[in-house]
Order: structure tokens, then sequence, then C-alpha cells
């Protein structure tokens, strides 16, 4: 189960919207084949598996519960229980109501023995945002901040390239590249007039970039209009925005608009973050700025927080890296787990995690 939960994890941010999913078929102790799930999400990684080696009698490792509606092939289901498997190891269920359990008794049907759970908190990690938009109905966030230690992200002049050295800035593109978008607020894309793409570690696939503008008024043109050729982009807007904003966004095919509810001046990041599940995205990366990090806490939708930390220290005039959340009570802060902490380079690498059982 361990190879083929390596092999899901390489699809991590191309197989959208279907999730990345690994799968051996083993024989007598020995490999005979290995899929994921293609990218784009079709082939599934068990018919990918399938077409490389006779299934009878082999046991299948299997990353999520095999899917078992029929569209345009059969289901896995179907297509592992066809080929003779002896046996079929799950790691996890899949919440889809099309499957739901209805993929392992087709497999018990048809005489396989089936085993669930290995490994099945791994799997259920590596497939968070498949699984959260399935039962919630929104993508998962991951939200990144890079702060100095005292928690600014730019000098009072707004100065802030860089704060952070090499080496955490290229881990940022391995993770991007791991989920299925980056998205920013109007005031990073305004300020900072990133790219967002994925670059200088011989990645392939781009991720959507999606930027938040209530009212789409964003540079034009602009570093991300000039990089359309290389990665989509999708701007989620307010019903303020002019009729000459959105012809001109919606001009451009490679660009989509998406109209959200407001709240008060901003954009519902949960109506934003159910927009983009509901056009297949699962995961997304979130680079800030300050008002975004702020609206997705107090929300409470962030679901892991990347924080980098440098040996600097900027002061209370710099920019704080969260907007005002206007807490009076520390009871109400959103809260955390702490997951992992390393260096990177000379730079503090912090992951926490959303701590599901605080009352706040």
């Amino acid at each position: 189960m361990g190879a083929a939960l390596a092999l899901g994890r390489r699809g991590l941010g191309r197989t959208w919207p279907n999730p990345s999913v690994g799968c051996l078929l083993v024989r007598e102790g020995r490999v005979i084949a290995r899929a994921r799930t293609a990218d784009g999400g079709r082939p599934h990684a068990e018919t990918r598996a399938l077409a490389r080696a006779d299934g009878r009698g082999a046991t299948a490792y299997v990353t999520l519960e095999p899917c078992a509606h029929e569209g345009a092939t059969p289901s896995c289901a179907a297509e592992l229980a066809s080929a003779g498997l002896a046996r079929a190891v799950i790691a996890c269920r899949d919440p889809d109501p099309r499957t739901a359990g209805q993929g392992i008794a087709r497999l018990r049907a048809a005489g396989v023995a089936v085993t669930e759970g290995v490994r099945r908190e791994e799997a259920e990690g590596d497939l968070a945002g498949y699984l959260l938009c399935r039962t919630t109905g929104r993508a998962r966030v991951t939200l990144k901040l890079a702060a100095s230690l005292d928690g600014r992200i730019a000098t009072a002049s707004g100065e802030s390239r860089w704060i952070t050295a090499p080496p955490a800035r290229r881990l940022v593109h391995a993770l991007r590249a791991r989920h299925d978008a980056v998205m920013v607020g109007a005031g990073t894309a305004r300020t900072d007039d990133p790219l967002l793409t994925v670059r200088d570690i011989g990645h392939d696939r781009q991720p959507v970039r999606v930027v938040l503008s209530r009212r789409l008024d964003l540079p034009f043109p602009s570093a991300l209009t000039a990089s359309l050729d290389e990665a989509p982009l999708w701007l989620c807007h307010g019903a303020a925005a002019t009729g000459d904003a959105r012809a001109r966004w919606s001009s451009d095919p490679r660009v989509r608009l998406f109209e959200c509810a407001t709240e008060g001046r901003q954009l519902s990041p949960s109506a934003v973050l159910r927009a983009l599940a509901g056009a297949g995205l699962t995961s997304v990366f979130c680079e800030g700025g300050g008002s975004l990090a702020a609206s997705l806490l107090e929300a409470g939708l962030v679901d892991e927080l990347i924080c980098v930390t440098a040996g600097l220290a900027l002061g209370a005039e710099g920019t704080p890296m969260i907007g005002a959340l206007g807490l009076d009570r520390l009871a109400s802060a959103p809260r955390f787990t702490l997951h992992e902490t390393r260096a990177i380079g000379p730079d503090i690498l912090h992951v926490w995690r959303r701590t599901p059982d605080f009352s706040g």
C-alpha cells in the first residue's frame, strides 16, 4: 500500500476534478502492474493498471475505493471484478454517493476478498481535497504565509522581495504544483503583479490561477495576462463588477469569470470556494494577502496553515501577514495544531492543521 500511496501522490494537482489514486497489482509477491490516475482525471488508476497486466488471481492495492458508477466506460469496481482478482486491499472509502461502499459491495459480490482501512489516515491525508469537496461541497484550502519573525510581510514602504531565502521559495513552487489552484486577493495582484505559476522545478503542468476581485479592478495588461498561454486564469468577482470590466476579461477564452456573493465589502470566501469546487477544483493554495487570509481564517475555512518565518524583524510599521480579525477574546481565535516544524535553508517552516474539536 505504501507504493500505491506514493504513486497517488505523484498526481496531486494534476487530476482534478478526480482524485489522484494509486493502484498496484501483485501476484505471488511480485508487482505485475502499477498506475496512478492519468492527468486530467481519466483513465482511472485501476483501468490503467489492468491495461498493463492480466489481473486473474492477483491482489489489487488501491488508495481509494474503486468507483461504482457507470459512464462512457465501465466502473472501476466492475472492471476489477471481471478481471478475476483474488483480493482487493483498499485504503479508504469514497464518499461520492455514486460509490460510497457500492464499489466494495460489487467486488465482494463477485467473490473478491476485500480488506479495508489499510493506511487509511495516510490515504485520507493525500486525498483530503477530494474528500472534503465530496462531503462539504467546497475546495480544501492551504494558506501559506511567509513573514519576518515579527509577523510582517512587507516594510512600511511596501518592499517585500525577498523576505525568505531561495530554498523556501523553491518549496513554495513545489507546494503550488501539488494543488489544483493558486489563489490570491486583488490587493496582492495589484501590488506584486505576480505570475503565480510553478517554475524552476521541472514541472510540466500548471495549476489554475485564481484571483478574488470584487470589482474586477485588476491591472490589464499584467503578468497574469501575459502568461495566459502558460496557465489558465479564473477571476472571482461580485455583482459590483462593471460591464466594461467583465467584457474586457471575458473576451479572452483563457480567462473564466465567476460571480460570487459578497459579505459586506468583500467576496464571501465560502461562496468562492463553493464556486471553485463546482468547477472541479478540490484543493487551493492561497498565498494571501493579509485581508484574504483574515477572511478565510475568520470564516473557519483554512484547513492547513503553512508558515515560513525568516530571521529578520521589520517592526510594527511593516505590513502584518494577517489582516484585522476583530477579536476581543482569545477563545474566539482560530486555532490550529502543529503538524511539522523544520528548517528550510536559513528559514523555519511550520505546518499547522485546523483543530477540528476546538470549541472557540
